[in-house]
């Protein structure tokens, strides 16, 4: 057998693996999503996501994080995430205040009728989405190289 059929655990977790992170991430998809209606929105729905891809790495093995995503797209996304919420947050002075909404709020109780505060939470899902896997994945670049890899 090669080394890359033999990292991670074993057959069993990593075929319920495949299936468990897909519901994670459908959920947290959810959460970011619905945040202005229910509890939840983008921090808590990013923290849902970037574990569900965690989990992956936890199944299938630290080579497989590290071959997959560089630090560098990772370090991209999170300040793209980054500077759409300060675009959000800047578009406010187009009516005369920082953070104003400049959108439509549409019927209460209704997915799209937040205005920016949707926006807000898609951005936020991504800075803290991205940034918690960077963690985890410095953490486990971190340990590659200490064991000489």
């Amino acid at each position: 057998m090669s080394s890359k059929t033999n990292t991670g655990m074993s057959l069993i977790v990593k075929t319920v693996t495949r299936i468990v992170v897909s519901v994670i991430l459908v959920f947290g998809i959810y959460i970011v999503a619905h945040g202005h209606v229910a509890l939840g929105g983008g921090f808590a729905g990013g923290i849902i996501i970037a574990l569900s891809f965690v989990l992956l790495i936890l199944a299938f093995g630290r080579n497989v994080a590290v071959n997959k995503i560089s630090v560098t797209l990772a370090a991209n996304l999170e300040t793209i995430g980054a500077l759409m919420f300060l675009g959000i947050a800047l578009l406010g002075f187009l009516k005369g205040a920082f953070f104003t909404n400049i959108l439509s709020k549409g019927v209460p109780f209704k997915l799209f009728s937040a205005g920016t505060i949707s926006l807000s939470n898609y951005a936020i899902s991504l800075k803290v989405g991205i940034g918690l896997f960077s963690i985890y994945l410095a953490f486990v670049i971190l340990e590659r190289y200490k064991q000489g890899k």
